[in-house]
């Protein structure tokens, strides 16, 4: 999932990964996978957040009531 942050200009950005690849991983090592596979697009990426998460947590985080609700 990707969001668009920056009014159109592309320079923030914000982004939910989900991989198998984290399971077992603290957070750090995550962010660094992420930002090694985007290297060249994060040179021109003023703000770049990331929520870095296994397919297990996405579900529990699906799954969570909306604070909204």
């Amino acid at each position: 999932e990707v969001e668009d942050l920056s009014d159109g200009c592309g320079a923030k950005i914000s982004v939910i990964v989900v991989s198998k690849q984290f399971e077992g991983k603290p957070l750090l090592q995550r962010h660094r996978l992420v930002n090694s596979v985007l290297e060249e697009e994060l040179k021109s990426i003023h703000a770049f957040s990331q929520k870095t998460l296994t397919p297990e947590q996405w579900e529990k985080l699906k799954n969570q009531p909306s604070e909204s609700s």
